[in-house]
């Protein structure tokens, strides 16, 4: 085994891909689990658009939450883009957001805070049988979120 290491490549590019609006309901609690408060937040429809896809939120999806004990929130979405097109795209998106705790009990009482002030970033796979959008199966994204009172904002990016 060698231990002698390269320097690093230069890093893959992020292309911008779409802005999804989604519309969210009323967060509901399980209650304190294993590894911290186990929530969830209906996702209700919404828009997406962007240079590389553009369409809507089939509502229905779901966003899986665990308020961990550090205080940051694990995140797991789960929903369906309609395209323009009439394809159905499977999303899958598994991340975190975290910041102050005083930025984070804005956010909880759906206050408008600056996206700079915590972080909220997701790694996205897509899933489809649709012909035109086969390609999104094999790639992976990543997204940038804003959270406001009744909408989360993301930004996708497709990761070369």
């Amino acid at each position: 085994m060698t231990t002698d290491h390269t320097p690093l490549p230069p890093p893959p590019l992020l292309i911008p891909m779409t802005q999804v609006h989604c519309q969210v309901g009323a967060l509901v609690t399980l209650g304190p689990g294993p590894h911290g408060e186990r929530r969830f937040v209906p996702l209700r429809g919404g828009t997406v658009r962007g240079p590389e896809l553009n369409g809507t939120l089939v509502e229905g999806g779901v966003d899986w939450q665990v308020n961990r004990a550090d205080g940051a929130l694990d995140i797991a979405a789960h929903y369906v883009i309609r395209a323009d097109d009439g394809g159905l795209i499977e999303v899958r998106s598994d991340g975190v957001r975290h910041g102050p705790p005083e930025v984070m009990a804005r956010l909880a009482r759906g206050e408008n805070v600056p996206p700079a002030a915590y972080y909220f970033r997701t790694a996205v796979r897509f899933t489809t049988g649709a012909p035109a959008w086969l390609h999104l199966n094999k790639l992976i994204a990543i997204s940038v979120g804003r959270r406001e009172a009744s909408v989360v904002k993301l930004d996708f990016y497709r990761l070369t």
